[in-house]
């Protein structure tokens, strides 16, 4: 999970980390890419990037433009989605929809709208993430997350 609000990052993760899955699942929170390379024998796998912005806030949104350039080319082919929080507050946007849908346009990749700060919609969100990422790391026979991806999109 990449964005600069940690607090709904971290609620998000443990919305996921709660659910039932028959898989192993590991989440890492990032405010910005890329990531320390000091750690990259460490790091597991990843299998999805979750693009988190707010929709009241420009300066997340140049964060996750800024942190694209960092992501292999090989991910926009199903294993990245852009989650769009505080879609609940829209009188107080500050990021024009348009620029969000351009941005899933650019880089073939999903947009998810929610409103992380009410419990039935965040887990609702980390269960839908949570399928998104059963599918990207291949535990969904007959599905690819590129075929995933497509279905996803407008």
């Amino acid at each position: 999970l990449v964005g600069s609000d940690e607090s709904l990052q971290g609620k998000l993760a443990e919305a996921m980390l709660r659910e039932k899955n028959d898989f192993r699942i590991n989440i890492h929170l990032a405010t910005s890419l890329p990531l320390p390379s000091e750690r990259d024998h460490l790091r597991p796998r990843i299998d999805l990037i979750v693009f988190m912005f707010d929709i009241k806030s420009k300066y997340s949104l140049r964060n996750i433009e800024a942190s694209l350039a960092y992501v292999d080319a090989r991910f926009f082919l199903g294993k990245v989605c852009f989650l769009v929080t505080g879609v609940g507050r829209m009188n107080y946007s500050s990021i024009e929809v348009t620029d969000i849908w351009r941005l899933g346009d650019v880089y073939c990749s999903p947009v998810l709208f929610c409103e992380l700060e009410l419990d039935g919609v965040r887990v609702a969100t980390a269960q839908r993430l949570l399928r998104m990422l059963q599918i990207c790391a291949g535990h969904v026979p007959g599905v690819s997350a590129l075929y995933f991806s497509t279905l996803m999109r407008n």
